[in-house]
């Protein structure tokens, strides 16, 4: 056996982690003022697509198809945008090729069920989704955290709005 041949009871090496930034999208949360209330709207939905034998995961179809893919994939989220702040992520898993109510083609961005609150960051309306760099993203909330993640939800978002946080 040559020598850069694995033993045969080793697994190969995996793939390297992709390379380049990680990359976020930032959309509007429609008709949702709170995480949980999204949350519940997922886990409804997800219980209808369980009971119909499809894939439960969270998905938002969207008309276009992102052309930065890969860093998306690269451990980016689909950050909400509620009631004018950031309030909560989602990791984004895959992006795949869907099929609008109206027949149209479009791209599911296929999300993982759990929701991570972040802290509070004013966002103004917007059409579609934007691109959010890595380093423009707000902090995860510690659910466990003291201080500024100790805030009540509504006063966090008020702080935000006046830009005080």
């Amino acid at each position: 056996m040559p020598a850069h041949d694995p033993a045969p009871d080793q697994a190969p090496a995996p793939d390297p982690a992709p390379q380049g930034p990680t990359l976020h999208l930032v959309k509007l949360c429609v008709g949702v003022e709170r995480p949980e209330e999204l949350e519940r709207w997922q886990a409804l939905r997800a219980e209808r697509a369980r009971a119909a034998g499809a894939d439960p995961r969270p998905r938002h179809l969207t008309r276009m198809r992102p052309r930065r893919a890969d860093e998306l994939l690269a451990g980016g989220s689909l950050y909400w945008v509620m009631k004018g702040a950031i309030l909560a992520r989602q990791r984004i898993l895959a992006l795949e090729d869907a099929t609008g109510e109206d027949g149209a083609p479009r791209c599911a961005i296929v999300l993982d069920p759990a929701l991570i609150r972040t802290a509070p960051a004013p966002r103004r309306a917007f059409q579609g989704w934007r691109y959010l760099r890595a380093d423009e993203a707000p902090p995860d909330l510690d659910a466990g955290a003291e201080g500024d993640a100790a805030l009540p939800p509504a006063l966090a978002e008020a702080l935000a709005a006046l830009g005080v946080r």
